[in-house]
């Protein structure tokens, strides 16, 4: 599998998890903390997918 679709696959299923975990909480999907956690789990997504694409 090609590292850029990779990184793109995991930059994705990480936005998703990480702007559904304060739904868990409580928060609306479109508040501040799930916009914040979506695009931490965007950047951790692209961290694993770089890193799985690398090994």
């Amino acid at each position: 599998m090609p590292a850029k679709l990779m990184v793109f696959i995991w930059m994705t299923i990480g936005s998703i998890i990480g702007g559904y975990i304060p739904v868990l909480f409580g928060a609306g999907v479109f508040s501040y903390s799930s916009v914040l956690f979506s695009g931490l789990g965007a950047i951790a997504g692209v961290w694993i997918g770089y890193k799985l694409s690398n090994f």
